[in-house]
């Protein structure tokens, strides 16, 4: 199993409050703790909106973590080269563009920047945002070379937007079913038989600011919408060892 979507919260360094919320602590061993009766091989740790544009907790988590996992950070469209590649060469894979939690605002450069980080990096965008505001980003989206949307695009209204963007082959992550109005089995029988490659699940562990935070019987819910030994090969592990270059 690729845990898709982890977060870790280190108090030993720098957290930022958003929105009147700042995160509890979060260690690699609670992630570990938590996850223990997993069988996790690999993940993807993503910069939450509380750690802004600061990535020195990743090297340890990452260090900690092992090989197998990697992660998507923020980081503002003017980040130089040089930036980029170091943190390439540290795990970090691609950058979350969090418009749900104002990280980053405004859309104008969108494509522009996707285009920039994958031709010098191999990188990809990673969007959380509410799927009731894909009408204006789907347009920019599909033109990126690589892409991802967080948590099922969050809203049940939004869905028909984000298989859209899975039949242009953005990766959607199966992910934060307690922060989504989505009904999950629902999402996931419809966006497999849109594109099997696209969902990738992952815990979102610790799910601040989740109704609910992650349960094993999420894992179970998927399970029993996909109904298929491959399938749920596919969407617990190879689509994101694929799209993350995670060995398995």
């Amino acid at each position: 199993m690729i845990d898709a979507h982890l977060h870790i919260y280190n108090d030993a360094f720098p957290l930022i409050e958003n929105q009147g919320f700042l995160p509890p602590p979060f260690s690699v061993e609670d992630y570990q703790h938590r996850t223990r009766d997993l069988p996790i091989v690999g993940g993807v740790v993503v910069s939450g909106s509380s750690q802004g544009f600061d990535q020195k907790y990743l090297k340890p988590a990452l260090e900690q973590l092992g090989d197998q996992f990697v992660a998507i950070t923020n980081l503002p469209s003017t980040v130089s080269d040089e930036r980029i590649l170091s943190l390439r060469d540290m795990g970090v894979r691609g950058i979350r563009v969090n418009l749900k939690r104002g990280v980053v605002s405004g859309l104008d450069n969108l494509v522009d920047f996707g285009t920039r980080i994958w031709d010098l990096a191999g990188w990809h965008l990673e969007m959380y945002v509410d799927s009731r505001e894909l009408d204006e980003i789907v347009p920019k989206l599909v033109k990126l070379p690589k892409a991802s949307v967080d948590h099922l695009g969050m809203a049940r209204s939004g869905l028909s937007q984000v298989r859209k963007l899975a039949e242009a082959g953005v990766h959607i992550k199966a992910s934060g079913f307690g922060r989504t109005e989505v009904n999950v089995s629902e999402a996931v029988k419809a966006l497999y038989q849109t594109n099997p490659d696209c969902l990738m699940f992952g815990t979102d562990l610790p799910s601040n600011r989740a109704e609910r935070p992650f349960n094993v019987t999420d894992i179970d819910t998927v399970c029993e919408a996909l109904d298929d030994a491959d399938a749920i090969d596919k969407v617990f592990a190879r689509n994101a060892a694929k799209f993350y270059n995670i060995k398995l």
